[in-house]
C-alpha cells in the first residue's frame, strides 16, 4: 500500500474502507483524530495514524493462492446490460459459457460481435425481449442494471411497483429463466441510494420471485488482481429451493499498480500497445506539467491553484481528483467514462496526457486483443462503464464453486 504524509477525509475513507460518517464519528470519539495540515490548514490524517488500522488494508489476513474452481459440468449464463463485455469475458475466463447477452448501446453490441462472433447478442431495449425460452436451461442470470429510484406504493415494494425501472426488467428475466443463482452488480452508492430503500426494495422483489439474497458485499477490485481502486456492489440471489450457501471470492493480498497494468510483468506479458487517446488543451498541459506523480491541485503554486480551480477553490472538501497525476507505484483511481473530466482527472505518470484507449483497457484488465468499436469517445465510455475482467473472473469462480455443490447434491439424491 503506497503511503503519503497526509490523507484527506475522502482518501482515508477509501483507504480504510469506512464511510466518511464513520470517520467523522471516530474523530469525535478520539479513535482516529484528524489534524490540521500545515500548509492548507485542512483537516487531514497523518500516515502514522494508519499503522493502528493496517488490518483494514487487506480484508482477509489469510494468504490464498487462488479462487480457481474447475467446472464439473458445462455452466451457462444469460447476461443483461452486458456493455462491452467486461463481466462476460471474466465469466468466460472462469469457464462459464455465455448463451446470450442483451445490450442497448449499438457500439457496445458491435464490440461484442466483433470479438465474439459466436455470441448471441440481443441488441435493443430489454423491455422488448422475452427470456422464457431459457426457462430452466440457464444456470446464471447476471446484470449490471443502472441504479434507479422506485416509486413506493405501500410498505413493501413488490415487482409490480418497480415496473418501468431497469431492475424490474432484471427481475422479470430472472423470474422467466428461473436459474439456480442470479447476480446483480452496481455502484457502491446503491447502499445509500434513497437512504437504502432502493436496495431494500430490490431485495424484497427478489424475495417475492423466489430468491434469497445473500448479505450484500462491496468488492474492491484491487483485491482481485485489478490495478484500479474500483468498487462494485454485488447482489446475489439464490433460488429458495436450494439449501447451499454462496461464498464471495476471497481477496488476494497482492495489490497491482499502474506499472503492472501498463508494463510487461505478472499481469501482462508485454508493454501496453500504442493506441489513440484524448489530448489536453495547451492551457491544461501547462498546469498539469507542474503536478508531480501522485500529486494533485494542492501541489500547484497558490496563484495557479486559484486560477485553475476557479470558484471551487473556496468550496469545502478535498477535491482530490482535480489535476491528479497517477503514480506508477499505486493502483489507478477508478476510471470514468471520459478520461479528462476536471473533477476526476487521471493523468499519465510521466507524460502530460490522459490515458489512451489501450491503457484504459489494461487498467480494466481487458485482453489486448479485445477491440472496441465506435469513436474514441465511445470506446472510452464502453471501457469506463465495464466491470473489470479479472474481478468478473473471480466472481465466476465463486459461482462455479456454488454450482458444483448444487449439481453434486442433485446427483446424490
Amino acid at each position: 500500500m503506497v503511503m503519503k504524509d497526509y490523507y484527506t477525509l475522502s482518501e482515508a475513507s477509501e483507504l480504510l474502507g469506512k464511510s466518511k460518517e464513520t470517520l467523522r464519528r471516530w474523530d469525535k470519539e478520539g479513535k482516529l483524530s484528524a489534524v490540521r495540515e500545515p500548509i492548507s490548514n485542512y483537516r487531514v490524517y497523518k500516515k502514522e495514524q494508519f499503522e493502528l488500522f493496517t488490518n483494514f488494508f487487506v480484508p482477509d489476513k489469510k494468504e490464498i493462492e487462488s479462487n480457481y474452481e474447475k467446472a464439473e459440468n458445462e455452466y451457462t449464463v444469460l447476461e443483461l446490460f452486458a456493455g462491452a463485455g467486461g463481466l462476460a469475458i471474466g465469466m468466460e475466463k472462469a469457464g462459464i459459457k455465455c448463451v446470450a447477452l442483451n445490450e442497448l448501446d449499438k457500439w457496445a453490441c458491435q464490440t461484442l460481435r466483433k470479438n465474439r462472433p459466436n455470441w448471441n447478442v440481443l441488441e435493443g431495449d430489454i423491455k422488448s425481449f422475452s427470456f422464457t425460452k431459457y426457462k430452466n436451461k440457464v444456470d446464471i442470470v447476471t446484470g449490471g442494471f443502472p441504479c434507479q429510484a422506485f416509486s413506493y406504493a405501500g410498505k413493501k415494494l413488490g415487482l409490480a411497483d418497480a415496473r418501468g425501472t431497469l431492475f424490474y426488467e432484471f427481475a422479470r428475466a430472472v423470474k422467466e429463466v428461473n436459474p439456480p443463482i442470479c447476480i446483480g452488480e452496481n455502484v457502491r452508492g446503491l447502499l445509500s441510494h434513497e437512504n437504502g430503500k432502493t436496495l431494500q426494495g430490490m431485495i424484497s422483489i427478489l424475495d417475492e420471485i423466489g430468491y434469497n439474497v445473500v448479505p450484500v458485499q462491496v468488492l474492491k477490485a484491487i483485491n482481485y488482481n485489478v490495478p484500479q481502486k474500483r468498487e462494485r456492489l454485488i447482489l446475489v440471489g439464490v433460488r429458495k429451493d436450494i439449501k447451499i450457501s454462496y461464498e464471495y471470492p476471497k481477496p488476494y493480498k497482492k495489490i497491482y499498480t499502474l506499472s503492472d497494468a501498463l508494463k510487461k510483468g505478472d499481469l501482462f506479458n508485454c508493454n501496453v500497445p500504442k493506441s489513440e487517446g484524448s489530448k489536453y488543451p495547451t492551457s491544461k498541459v501547462k498546469v498539469l506539467d507542474l503536478v508531480p506523480q501522485k500529486g494533485y491541485w494542492r501541489d500547484l503554486p497558490i496563484e495557479i491553484q486559484k486560477a485553475f480551480m476557479g470558484g471551487s477553490y473556496y468550496l469545502g472538501g478535498g477535491k482530490t481528483g482535480i489535476a491528479r497525476r497517477i503514480g506508477w507505484d499505486e493502483p489507478c483511481l477508478t476510471l470514468t467514462c471520459s478520461p479528462a473530466q476536471k473533477q476526476t482527472e487521471r493523468c499519465h505518470p510521466e507524460e502530460t496526457r490522459p490515458f489512451t484507449v489501450r491503457e484504459y483497457a489494461r487498467i480494466q484488465t481487458f485482453p489486448d486483443n479485445w477491440k472496441f468499436e465506435g469513436s474514441v469517445a465511445q470506446q472510452y465510455k464502453q471501457i469506463g462503464n465495464a466491470v473489470p475482467v479479472n474481478l468478473g473472473k473471480e466472481v465466476g469462480y465463486s459461482i462455479i464453486k456454488f454450482l458444483n455443490k448444487y449439481y453434486s447434491k442433485l446427483k446424490s439424491k
